[in-house]
């Protein structure tokens, strides 16, 4: 399923790059033979491209679909900080506020902790409790009294040492909402953040209405040889500000879009977004440059800055970025323990800028599109600008070291830049079927073909 909204103020490259970007996935979706996965891209705070691939179960083989619900897992923590930068706003807390002042009973140095540090991970909280089976699927998650049980043990590290994930700090930030606002956690966030955000595919935690269309969840193929179900439905309880969150790709998106300090329209002020992803810790003992702020994490893509949040849950996994500046957001899920939306949401990132280089593409080389084939694998032909890129869909970003194709005719050109291992220089031509259209393509010496030609060609070469 596709849907796609025309903005008639989208840069002209937005849309040939969206063309492009389900037709990279729908390759690494059969190529990692993933379960489902569904993108959205949101521009100027409305959602103009989402699209569903794969299954949402793969026992009952039901069409996976963007209506479908997926656990979004640490996504939450970004709705649980917006919850306290409003609160900040009405002014019923400071960030500088030392948690013990709002929840009794915790140990000593966990007590003197600030919101901030809790926000920004720096509190030095272990990640996970004593017995962390919630994360194997093999107990409930804690409930409120097992979680204040933990806390009362005292921190790992000394706070304000260095970033060190816990989802028993973001717990801990929900017992704070409760202290302060006299209601339900799940209640509240919904109340404050979800509905005034316009979030109408987005609940704090499971349960679901019965009618409500939710995706399962699945292992990877290792240990057993292949994958087993997953339901997904169990409740996070008091961790719910942690790891919670149920959502959909579109809803992430636009909730993103609108922590943007630019977004026209967003539940929080300019001021608290700014002070949300403003980088405070970098994450240590990583060869990515990323860093932290207040419940978002942020770093650089294509040269491209971002903010936002990925999400691990029992047979899930999810993230969501927003492009500062640029009025973009984007967010993928998949429903496998190994889906990789990490990589596959900055290839779309990649494709994104790539378009945004270099441009829609001129009517000179428009028809010089479609994926063809040789033995080695496949070839995408992209037009960008006045030139023809030859795209690897295999790769996690598809323009990496791209030869570039100069048109000189309709069915003719050649590389005028490419890798010293490839073809540069060298000849590229288009021939056409009886019928006018295109039925093969020539780089140099090299004939590529269509998928259905490639795949007898295969059969007949090899068997099977």
């Amino acid at each position: 399923m596709v849907t796609s909204v025309p903005d008639k103020e989208m840069e002209d490259w937005l849309g040939p790059a969206l063309d492009y970007v389900p037709q990279w996935i729908e390759y690494q979706m059969r190529e990692s033979e993933q379960p489902g996965c569904v993108i959205a891209v949101a521009h100027q705070g409305a959602v103009v491209f989402e699209r569903a691939f794969g299954q949402a179960n793969i026992v009952t083989r039901v069409a996976l679909t963007p209506r479908h619900r997926f656990r979004v897992a640490s996504h939450s923590k970004t709705f649980s900080a917006a919850g306290v930068l409003k609160l900040r706003e009405e002014g019923k807390l400071s960030l500088d506020d030392r948690v013990g002042r709002y929840v009794e009973n915790l140990h000593s140095a966990i007590a003197e902790a600030t919101i901030a540090q809790l926000l920004s991970h720096s509190a030095g909280i272990l990640r996970d409790g004593t017995d962390s089976g919630q994360w194997q699927d093999t107990r409930p998650f804690l409930d409120d009294a097992e979680l204040r049980a933990d806390l009362a043990a005292a921190p790992t590290i000394e706070a304000n040492t260095r970033f060190k994930y816990s989802n028993h700090g973001f717990g801990l930030i929900g017992l704070v909402i409760e202290a302060i606002t006299g209601s339900p956690y799940r209640d509240w966030i919904k109340r404050a953040i979800i509905e005034p955000a316009g979030l109408d595919e987005t609940e704090p935690d499971m349960p679901l209405a019965a009618d409500v269309p939710a995706s399962r969840g699945h292992s990877s193929k290792l240990p057993l040889g292949r994958r087993v179900v997953i339901p997904g439905d169990n409740p996070t309880n008091a961790l719910a500000a942690a790891t919670g969150f149920v959502s959909t790709a579109r809803d992430l998106a636009r909730f993103f879009a609108q922590l943007d300090p630019v977004a026209e329209r967003s539940v929080l002020s300019t001021a608290s977004r700014r002070e949300m992803i403003r980088p405070q810790w970098r994450y240590p003992h990583s060869d990515l440059e990323r860093y932290y702020g207040l419940g978002v994490a942020s770093g650089k893509t294509a040269e491209w800055e971002w903010f936002g949040h990925n999400g691990g849950f029992q047979g899930f996994i999810s993230r969501t970025a927003a492009l500062p500046g640029r009025g973009l957001a984007a967010s993928l899920v998949t429903n496998a323990v190994d889906g990789p939306a990490t990589p596959w949401l900055d290839g779309v990132i990649h494709i994104l800028a790539s378009f945004a280089k270099h441009g829609a593409p001129t009517d000179k080389v428009r028809d010089w599109t479609g994926r063809w084939w040789t033995l080695w694998g496949a070839a995408d032909l992209v037009p960008l600008g006045d030139k023809v890129f030859v795209a690897s869909p295999s790769l996690p970003n598809p323009f990496t070291e791209a030869s570039e194709i100069s048109v000189s005719d309709q069915d003719n050109g050649h590389f005028t830049d490419a890798a010293g291992t490839a073809r540069y220089g060298e000849p590229v031509r288009r021939v056409r079927r009886p019928d006018g259209t295109v039925g093969e393509i020539w780089f140099g010496g090299t004939r590529l073909v269509p998928e259905p030609e490639a795949v007898a060609k295969l059969k007949a070469r090899y068997g099977g």
